[in-house]
């Protein structure tokens, strides 16, 4: 599955996220080092381009400025988008459904299981782009993406608010001002 990236890299290095969509596209964003630890990572990303998720009627538009902390784990099924505004407050949250996160060097890599959930601020929850799946959910990957769905819908809630609040003061507003528009 790969491995931790080297010791070598330090707070601020820059880091492609490797996102491999299920359909083999492959898309890479330049990303931030935050903290690289045992089987964890953790990227600064910032917005470029205003985008909008959709869920059914809600809608969430990230605007340009805003920057992503990014969580990955080698060993979990999932990574964690955390947006905030150019001010540092909380626009809402984003869960990719993955497998086979690899992280060396200055790559981090990881396969998109096409389920994502995607959290709004005041914790209200979507479960997106089943209707892209090939075949039903429960099906698909012979379960294995409900299996992970579900047990992250277990946990979410917990998880969230402790990723949150440690977000907010191992990375603090002011500390990442410098790396806005200064990539």
């Amino acid at each position: 599955m790969g491995k931790i990236f080297t010791t070598a890299l330090q707070r601020g290095d820059e880091i492609i996220e490797r996102k491999i969509r299920y359909d083999s596209l492959v898309v890479d964003h330049y990303c931030l080092l935050l903290k690289a630890q045992n089987h964890h990572v953790v990227l600064f990303h910032e917005i470029m381009d205003s985008f909008t998720m959709k869920a059914g009627p809600i809608e969430l538009t990230i605007p340009t400025g805003s920057y992503t902390i990014a969580y990955y784990w080698k060993e979990r099924p999932y990574n964690l988008y955390i947006w905030r505004d150019n001010e540092g407050n909380y626009l809402g949250s984003y869960f990719n459904i993955v497998r086979n996160t690899y992280m060396a060097d200055k790559l981090l890599s990881f396969e998109d299981m096409i389920i994502d959930i995607l959290v709004l601020p005041g914790g209200a929850h979507f479960i997106l782009d089943e209707e892209e799946l090939p075949v039903p959910l429960e099906q698909f990957e012979s379960g294995s993406v409900k299996q992970a769905l579900n047990s992250l819908l277990d946990s979410m809630d917990i998880l969230l608010s402790q990723i949150i609040e440690e977000s907010g003061k191992l990375y603090k507003h002011y500390d990442l001002l410098p790396w806005l528009n200064n990539k």
